[in-house]
């Protein structure tokens, strides 16, 4: 076998397969015989038909076969040797046919179009500035922790009227149907403001005209506070009662050494500035998981846009219309190539950044992270998590896996990438308070 590389320019190249009988015949044979062996055909015993039907029958396929093994092998062992850094995959050239008879063969010539990936220059140091936003944990935000932790930790206990906060029992009852339902409103949740004045004072064995849709948060919400199905809203009435058998109040956990323990683990925490410490670290931890994503994709987003890498686009198009797991027309990949040499710009960035400061994952470190995964698992179930033992089995197991496997690499891969970008550019932290920071990172007000 012999292959020869035909430069068209520095983006292209035609690679030539010349294949001899040497390369093969003798496989040829050898499987034409075993089909001979296996033969069943009227009129002859089993493995006595003769090889001249044998090679009628079954020699073009046998021997297409054979020469597309041979050709595959022959294109990847120069592109391997050669150090080529091709883009896809080899694709034969459409518009040369294949040299040589299949009927009388001899030596064959394939020809295919390779697509070789560009050089270009990536340079990351301190001159580049990013922006790194983080959020400002201020009083503010540290009160309505304490508050939330107080509320989620307290108990239930009756009142007399209604307050902005409570929960308010009793039954719907639609004055047009036979309809009637025992349901809970809550009272932080209600934004309509006529209704919610009409259920302020309120208090038990009172009788409430109000339309549902006034005290639920969507469809599902109100579905489940009538006992009916989604599909049934649309034919239900908005001339609804609802009379009030109960009111119940969430008085707030004291702060004191009592919760401090139940929250944390005995003697952990000891005071309310303890408290408010742990937590503005805890969510500093929290934010700063948000504050690193912002900043990788900001810096991705300004690599692919700076980056200018030649493509070549003419085969990159062929080969993804051949190689497409669903149909798609040229037109559609016409329509999205820009959005496809992004994603391939930062592929080729990704590479390069890996191989060139020699970035690395190991397998125990994939198995690290996985067993982290699984510890979170347990936890979130209220679990505890087996032995270490049984966890490295557990993650073995999950990264034997072929595409869990790849997405936790590339999940390390990127993790580092990350950090490499932390310490390459220069960070201009910006703190910002909560709303601010979503709505600069989100886009959201």
């Amino acid at each position: 076998m012999n292959v020869v590389e035909e430069k068209i320019d520095d983006l292209n190249a035609i690679l030539r397969v010349k294949i001899t009988p040497e390369d093969y015949a003798e496989k040829v044979d050898k499987t034409l015989k075993d089909y001979r062996k296996q033969a069943n055909l009227p009129g002859f015993r089993p493995g006595k038909t003769p090889m001249s039907l044998i090679k009628k029958k079954y020699g073009k396929s046998v021997l297409a076969e054979e020469l597309n093994r041979a050709v595959s092998q022959s294109l990847q062992e120069f592109i391997t040797t050669n150090n080529l850094n091709v883009l896809g995959n080899p694709l034969p050239k459409e518009d040369e046919e294949v040299k040589g008879d299949f009927d009388n063969p001899t030596e064959f010539e394939f020809a295919y179009e390779i697509g070789l990936s560009p050089e270009f220059d990536l340079k990351l140091s301190k001159k580049n500035k990013f922006e790194y936003l983080t959020v400002e944990i201020d009083q503010e935000m540290l009160d309505k922790e304490v508050e939330n932790l107080a509320r989620r930790y307290g108990s239930l206990h009756p009142a007399d009227a209604v307050e902005e906060r409570d929960m308010v029992i009793g039954e719907f009852s639609d004055k047009d149907s036979d309809l009637s339902n025992n349901s809970t409103i809550s009272m932080e949740y209600v934004e309509h403001a006529a209704t919610k004045k009409k259920l302020m004072g309120a208090k038990a064995g009172d009788v409430i005209a109000l339309d549902p849709r006034n005290v639920s948060k969507g469809d599902g919400d109100m579905a489940s506070m009538l006992g009916i199905t989604e599909e049934e809203i649309a034919t239900v009435g908005k001339k609804f009662e609802f009379k009030i058998s109960e009111i119940k109040r969430m008085v707030p956990a004291a702060i004191d050494q009592a919760l401090f323990d139940k929250l944390f683990g005995e003697g952990t925490i000891k005071s309310e500035d303890e408290l408010r410490e742990r937590i503005k670290s805890d969510l500093t931890n929290m934010f700063s998981n948000d504050s690193d994503r912002i900043f990788n994709q900001k810096v991705v987003d300004e690599l692919v846009e700076k980056t200018k890498i030649q493509f070549p686009e003419a085969f990159l198009k062929k080969w993804i219309l051949a190689t497409a797991k669903e149909e798609v027309t040229p037109e559609q990949i016409e329509a999205d190539f820009d959005n496809y040499k992004k994603s391939l710009t930062w592929q080729l960035i990704q590479n390069k950044i890996i191989k060139e400061n020699d970035i690395k994952v190991e397998p125990q470190d994939a198995v690290n992270y996985t067993k982290g995964l699984l510890v979170n698992q347990y936890a979130q179930y209220g679990m505890p998590a087996p032995e270490d033992a049984d966890l490295e089995t557990q993650a073995k197991n999950v990264l034997s896996n072929q595409e869990e496997a790849n997405r936790i690499y590339d999940n390390l891969y990127n993790d580092k990438i990350m950090r490499f970008f932390k310490e390459t550019v220069k960070l201009n932290e910006k703190a910002l308070p909560y709303d601010k920071f979503v709505e600069q990172a989100y886009g959201q007000k």
